[in-house]
C-alpha cells in the first residue's frame, strides 16, 4: 500500500463537505462540455447535492484524503421502464476525482463503495451514463464491468436542412 491510499479513505458526504462538492461539479461540467454541445453557458446544475445527502433512495460518497476531499460519486435508486426485466437499478453520477489524484484507483474504490450501497438496497444492476467520445471514461467503466447498451444521437435542425 503506497502512502496516499493509506490516508484515503471513503465516507459519506454531508452538508459540510456542499462547497467543495459545489465545485467539484462546476469543474465536471467544465470537463464535459466539449462533448456536448447542448450545454448552456455559464455555471449549471446538473442536480441538487444537498437533495442527495437527505435523500433514503440516493448515497453520496465522498474520498477523503488527510480531511482534503479529491473526489466524490452517488448511486440513486430508480425504477426501470414497465418493459425491462428488473423493476429498479442503481444510477451512479457525479463520479469526479480531483487531477493530480487520478491514476490511484481512486474511482474504482468509489465504484466499489457506491455498488455496496446498491447491493444492501436489494439491487443488483447499476448503470450509468458517460459521453461516448469521453474514451478514458468509456475505458475506465468498461474496465470496471460496465458495457454499453445504447447511444444517444442528436443533430441541429433548421428549416434550411429540410427539402423544399
Amino acid at each position: 500500500m503506497d502512502a496516499i491510499t493509506k490516508d484515503i479513505s471513503i465516507r459519506r458526504a454531508t452538508t459540510a463537505d456542499l462547497p467543495k462538492l459545489a465545485e467539484f461539479l462546476q469543474f465536471l461540467v467544465t470537463a464535459e462540455r466539449p462533448f456536448d454541445p447542448t450545454l448552456k453557458e455559464g455555471e449549471i446544475f446538473y442536480y441538487n447535492i444537498e437533495e442527495f445527502i437527505w435523500d433514503e433512495k440516493s448515497e453520496i460518497l465522498v474520498i477523503d484524503y488527510k480531511q482534503q476531499i479529491i473526489g466524490c460519486g452517488y448511486a440513486q435508486i430508480r425504477s426501470a421502464k414497465s418493459y425491462q426485466k428488473f423493476d429498479s437499478f442503481g444510477y451512479l453520477g457525479f463520479m469526479y476525482v480531483s487531477p493530480e489524484f487520478r491514476g490511484n484507483g481512486f474511482n474504482n474504490l468509489l465504484l466499489n463503495d457506491l455498488k455496496k450501497w446498491v447491493l444492501s438496497q436489494g439491487i443488483t444492476e447499476v448503470r450509468l451514463e458517460v459521453y461516448s467520445e469521453n474514451q478514458a471514461a468509456v475505458r475506465a467503466y468498461e474496465k470496471a464491468g460496465f458495457k454499453q447498451i445504447l447511444t444517444t444521437m442528436r443533430c441541429d435542425i433548421s428549416e434550411n436542412d429540410l427539402p423544399k
